[in-house]
């Protein structure tokens, strides 16, 4: 019997927000993030970290949803991963505290949560990242048990922030068009509008850009509500067909449920309606009624294997990501001065088309030209800015511009010594010097003389004439 999972969602409030609004356009729906997780186990306990100060509109929806909103003080330096710190402490604890979670979601999309995914999965914790696929680091979408697309949770969910935001929209926009007097424009046969009658002031018009003009055609086109096209299935069944083979060397018959728990297991980022499928059965339909697999057995017992039950057919091979970044990096060769100044996304989007033409990013397995460049990004080649209003802004990454090689250190000037003489070479006597010449022998020593001892001398003072000696008598001898 499958465990049941009791889930711990910790919430990284200010990168989610802006991933989902700098991509999607849209309000970050935490209702259909909490939805979403309830499908796939319990939920115990939920956490929020941002500065709330900033995000009174958001507090409101969390509270709706008994999310426990952690405050975050920035620092006078503006601690940028400090929200990150908060988190990872707090869900290591509750790890280490909280033995029945057996389940940790994490709501982001930034790479720097690798480290403690990884971590939780050492202590045996099933890990759900939840996250954009434009915005959320695709190491971190590969490194956990599954990937939910935020994409995906959201296509069929109304906009329910956007209903809020419409009317007032409407109404700010009419009132600069009111106060000008209605009057109806003549226009000729090519559409141009027709010259004013004579004597009616014809009031100056400000020209704008037309790169102006054009952002904000398109910024408008993006917020309006479109539908994300489906992913080709080809590029599922080189997934579908490892997992199988997978079932089949375990030697475990292949049910629906245990076949996309194998998917999940060997690529994290699978989702059934990336294909345009509401649910994993639908996926397997789809496959069946393209003729890519077939399906027996009763409902709630499907057995699925590959057409034949051989290998798949050529025409389900599909091309690999990593293919596409040698065309993207000639389109950015092509324009480095621009995109090193910092590109739109919608410009950088209009050259790859026209450049290089065979650069459809759905044949590779992206939705959308966003999930392009944030895989570029993880490969060095790109770096993506992303505002809530602009959008997305796109410069040149490492791999045009690697970091400078670290300065050398500085070593200490070098005191000029005096190179010491060469002491001259000792003459040994019969033996040859480094000429060739033959010293001669060493004279003898002479034995030093031992010096006499200093003769007494009367002292003699100053003006004094020395004394005569006189001599003595000499003694006769007895006999005289």
């Amino acid at each position: 019997m499958e465990q049941k999972l009791k889930i711990a969602v910790f919430i990284d409030f200010d990168n989610i927000e802006i991933g989902v609004k700098s991509t999607l356009h849209r309000e970050f729906d935490v209702a259909a993030v909490l939805d979403a997780l309830k499908e796939r186990g319990e939920i115990v306990t939920k956490f929020a970290y941002a500065n709330w100060g900033r995000q009174e509109s958001a507090t409101r929806a969390l509270s709706e949803h008994a999310v426990q909103m952690v405050q975050r003080d920035p620092s006078p330096r503006g601690d940028k991963n400090g929200a990150d710190i908060n988190l990872a402490l707090d869900a290591l604890e509750m790890a280490f505290t909280h033995d029945h979670i057996n389940a940790f979601a994490i709501v982001s999309g930034d790479s720097d949560f690798i480290a403690l995914v990884n971590k939780l999965k050492q202590y045996d914790k099933r890990i759900f990242v939840v996250g954009g696929r434009a915005f959320t680091s695709t190491i971190l979408q590969k490194n956990c048990h599954e990937f939910v697309a935020y994409e995906s949770i959201i296509d069929d969910r109304p906009r329910s922030s956007g209903r809020h935001r419409q009317p007032q929209q409407q109404q700010q926009q009419p009132q600069p068009q009111q106060q000008e007097p209605p009057a109806p424009v003549e226009r000729t046969e090519s559409g141009e509008p027709a010259a004013h009658a004579e004597g009616q002031p014809q009031e100056p018009q400000q020209e704008r850009p037309p790169h102006q003009d054009r952002h904000q055609d398109r910024q408008h086109q993006q917020r309006q509500p479109h539908k994300r096209v489906a992913l080709d299935l080809n590029l599922a069944m080189p997934l579908v067909e490892r997992a199988l083979g997978v079932l089949e060397r375990r030697e475990v018959r292949p049910q629906l449920g245990l076949l996309k728990s194998t998917m999940l297991q060997l690529d994290s980022t699978f989702n059934e309606k990336a294909y345009g499928a509401g649910s994993f059965t639908d996926f397997v339909e789809k496959l069946q009624k393209a003729d890519f697999v077939e399906v027996s057995g009763g409902e709630g017992r499907y057995m699925i294997r590959l057409k034949g039950g051989g290998a798949a057919p050529e025409k389900q091979v599909g091309a690999k990501p990593e293919e596409a970044i040698p065309m993207l990096r000639d389109v950015l060769e092509t324009h480095r001065l621009d995109v090193d100044n910092g590109s739109t996304e919608e410009d950088l989007a209009e050259w790859v088309r026209e450049e290089q033409p065979n650069l459809d990013w759905r044949k590779f397995g992206f939705q959308e030209f966003s999930e392009l460049l944030n895989y570029a990004q993880d490969k060095g080649l790109v770096r993506i800015q992303a505002d809530e209003e602009h959008g997305l802004t796109i410069y040149l990454g490492a791999e045009f511009h690697p970091p400078a090689p670290p300065p050398e250190p500085e070593q200490p000037a070098a005191v000029e010594q005096e190179e010491p003489e060469d002491e001259p070479q000792p003459l040994v006597p019969g033996q040859p010097t480094a000429t060739g010449e033959v010293p001669p022998p060493l004279p003898e020593p002479k034995t030093p003389r031992r010096p006499r001892a200093p003769r007494k001398r009367a002292d003699v003072g100053v003006g004094v004439s020395p004394k005569k000696r006189t001599p003595r008598p000499k003694k006769k001898s007895p006999s005289a």
